[in-house]
């Protein structure tokens, strides 16, 4: 097995598209969708939203961002345990995800592989 981190990607903050309601009807989704990686035993590291606030790091220079104005807005990242890059895009495809988001799946690379 190998570990392999799904990475949230949003094209829009969900407090700005949808309802405290929508919202809390999307979580229950996502919660469930979550509690069904920790009973398959395939879920590493639960990860957690990440703030909006951050700073860029380019040639030596220190800037304020990430910016809302790129096109997609990293929403979070969970950390799982799949035999292949795709079984692991299988996994993510079956997240709660609407229109508003994507999942990246990329390899988590360690001194075994």
């Amino acid at each position: 097995m190998q570990d392999f981190v799904l990475i949230i990607l949003l094209d829009d903050l969900p407090e700005v598209k949808f309802s405290p309601d929508e919202i809390g009807a999307k979580m229950k989704n996502f919660e469930n969708w979550m509690g069904d990686l920790i009973a398959r035993d395939i879920l590493v590291n639960p990860g957690n939203r990440l703030a909006e606030e951050g700073r860029i790091i380019r040639n030596g220079i220190i800037t304020n961002g990430p910016y809302v104005e790129i096109k997609e807005i990293i929403g979070g990242f969970i950390i799982i345990r799949a035999n292949s890059i795709d079984e692991a895009a299988e996994i993510a495809n079956t997240a709660p995800l609407d229109e508003n988001g994507t999942i990246e799946v990329r390899k988590i690379y360690s001194d075994n592989n």
